[in-house]
This record gives C-alpha cells, sequence and structure tokens, in this order.
C-alpha cells in the first residue's frame, strides 16, 4: 500500500511526503491517534516509500523492495507488537539487537513499534536511549493513541504525526469500493474511528443483526414499551448481541440523529437511509428537544458502560429513560 492509498489522513500524508521530498526524514516519528484511524497502514506505506528503489515521495509498489514490503519479508523492517498486555524490554532489546548487524552498503533500516503506549517502564527508558543514540540510518515508527500516552521523554525525540477520524463519506466509498453492502458501509463509518477499525466492524457477523434489533427498538420505543423489553430480552440479552451492547446504544444514538436531520431538513446526512419513510413518517411524532434527549441517554449509557455498569443494566435503564421523552 503506498501512502496515496490509505484513506481519510491527508494532513498525516503530508508531513511524511513533504519530509522524504525535503530529505529531512527524521529518525523517530509518533503516529498518534485513535485506533482504527489508518496508523499502521500509514506506517507500512511510509516504510515501503523509504525502501521504494524509485526515491519518490511514495512507493511505486512495483519495484523489488516495495514487494518485500507488502509480502512481509523485507529484511530491513521490523515490526514490535504488544507480548501480552505490553511490550517488554526483552522486545526492545532484541530489536536492538537485530538492528546493530550491519553489512557493508546496508541501507536504512525501520522499525515500527505498535501498542506504544503498553511499554513496561523498563522498556520505554531502554527505547529512550536507543531514539538517543540512533544507529545511522535507521527510522523508528511509534504507534500510540495519543501523544500524551508515552513517556515526554520519548515524545520530545520523535516528530508528532497527528491521525484523525477519517472523513465518513470518504470512508464509506473505500467500503463500497470494496464490496462492503451500502447500508453496513454507512452504519460502520459513523461507529468507528477510520477504514481498519469500519472494515472490520462491517465484516463481523452480528453487525447487521445489531442494525436489525436496533430498527426494531427504535420503532418501538415511543409508543410499545412491553414490546421494546420483549424484544431486547429475546433478540438482544439471550443472544450474542448481548457481547455487543455498546455498539447496539451507539447505533441508537445515530437512529435518534436520523430523527433530528429530519427534522432540521438535513435527510441527506441520514444513517438509516432505508427506513427514512418511516423516519420522516414519525419524526414529528416528538419534539427536536426530545430527539435531542434520546440521543444523548443513548451515549451516556455507552459511557456507563465503559465506566464498569453492567451492560444489559444499563441498556434496560436507557429503554425505560429514553421513552419519557
Amino acid at each position: 500500500m503506498a501512502l496515496r492509498d490509505v484513506p481519510g489522513q491527508p494532513r498525516a500524508r503530508t508531513l511524511l511526503q513533504n519530509a522524504i521530498r525535503s530529505g529531512r526524514v527524521a529518525h523517530a516519528y509518533l503516529f498518534a491517534g485513535p485506533a482504527g484511524s489508518g496508523r499502521r497502514a500509514m506506517a507500512q506505506a511510509f516504510a515501503q516509500t523509504l525502501f521504494c528503489e524509485k526515491r519518490g515521495e511514495d512507493a511505486c509498489g512495483e519495484c523489488l523492495e516495495c514487494r518485500k514490503v507488502l509480502h512481509g519479508n523485507h529484511p530491513d523492517l521490523h515490526t514490535v507488537v504488544p507480548d501480552g498486555a505490553s511490550v517488554k524490554i526483552e522486545q526492545i532489546r532484541e530489536l536492538q539487537r537485530e538492528l546493530s548487524y550491519r553489512s557493508p552498503g546496508a541501507g536504512r533500516k525501520v522499525y515500527i513499534i505498535e501498542g506504544s503506549e503498553t511499554m513496561t517502564v523498563q522498556a520505554a527508558n531502554s527505547l529512550l536511549k536507543f531514539l538517543e543514540e540512533p544507529p545511522s540510518p535507521v527510522v523508528a515508527i511509534l504507534i500510540a493513541p495519543g501523544p500524551q500516552s508515552v513517556l515526554p521523554t520519548i515524545l520530545s525525540r520523535s516528530q508528532l504525526v497527528p491521525f484523525v477520524p477519517g472523513d465518513p463519506l470518504e470512508l464509506e466509498k473505500a467500503l463500497i469500493a470494496e464490496g462492503c453492502p451500502p447500508l453496513l458501509a454507512r452504519a460502520a463509518v459513523h461507529l468507528a474511528s477510520g477504514l481498519e477499525a469500519a472494515r472490520a466492524l462491517a465484516q463481523e457477523n452480528w453487525f447487521a443483526e445489531t442494525r436489525n434489533v436496533v430498527i426494531q427498538l427504535g420503532k418501538e420505543t415511543p409508543s410499545r414499551f412491553p414490546a421494546v423489553l420483549l424484544t431486547a430480552q429475546q433478540q438482544v440479552f439471550k443472544t450474542d448481541l448481548s457481547e455487543h451492547i455498546d455498539i447496539l446504544l451507539q447505533m441508537l444514538a445515530l437512529w435518534y440523529r436520523d430523527m433530528i436531520y429530519v427534522i432540521t431538513g438535513r435527510e441527506e446526512r441520514m444513517v438509516f437511509s432505508d427506513q427514512s419513510e418511516w423516519l420522516s413518517r414519525n419524526a414529528w411524532t416528538r419534539s427536536l428537544g426530545s430527539w435531542v434527549k434520546a440521543m444523548e441517554l443513548a451515549l451516556t449509557a455507552v459511557r456507563r458502560i465503559k465506566a464498569n455498569v453492567q451492560p444489559q443494566l444499563a441498556l434496560e435503564q436507557f429503554l425505560v429513560h429514553s421513552r419519557e421523552g
């Protein structure tokens, strides 16, 4: 994958291509942003570009060096991933040993550390010394959720490359081009931070069923409260969907947001576009403020789950409170 093929991160792409164009490639980069936003894909693309025989500002994807990166067998590209819950000092020491072996005429080496925020203190300190005195030429790419998630001393020795949640329209087009069903693509890109995360979500077997259940719950909640509790009991709590109540609640928030879009005349932004006729008929049965409140209640329930509230309880309480309008 070339830099141009990583969607939704124009700023990160420009920063990296400017560095290549100017010949000022730093010895360490911190790719910081939410999971699924394309950090790993961009790291691979950047490494491929650095190795590319064409020496351009993007990888050609055809030369021997590019093909080695694409096939995962480039001898000068090393990737470290957490061993269990963390990146350990033994992994950093092994990386240092591998990078210390240099044959005459050897070119640049690149290493990628995924989950850099999980490094143990010992591993981080060992890496810090390596960053201060890097064997030349070596390029480090650290991947983390944000600049505050690594030691300040590591941050100060790395060039920050920020990653942001991708543009939903661009991500949706990319997923559809890959063969993802349009309705699932539209829902997934509004629930994930980037193409990788949206793709993974849309490919889950339970995701399409969650969408169907959300439609049923969304239609029943305003006026058929006994029915909505039965639906939750039979189609959520007693099924595999019980493991994904947080996603279900986030999708319910999108359902209520679609109601808001109807009232405010922005139907083209609706996620549940296949339900536009029903939504248009029923959006006016409650006030704009009522739908806003319902959306906020759904997102509050998601936050409660993240704070270790039992998911079934969070959903049940949401269903009770959301019908109050």
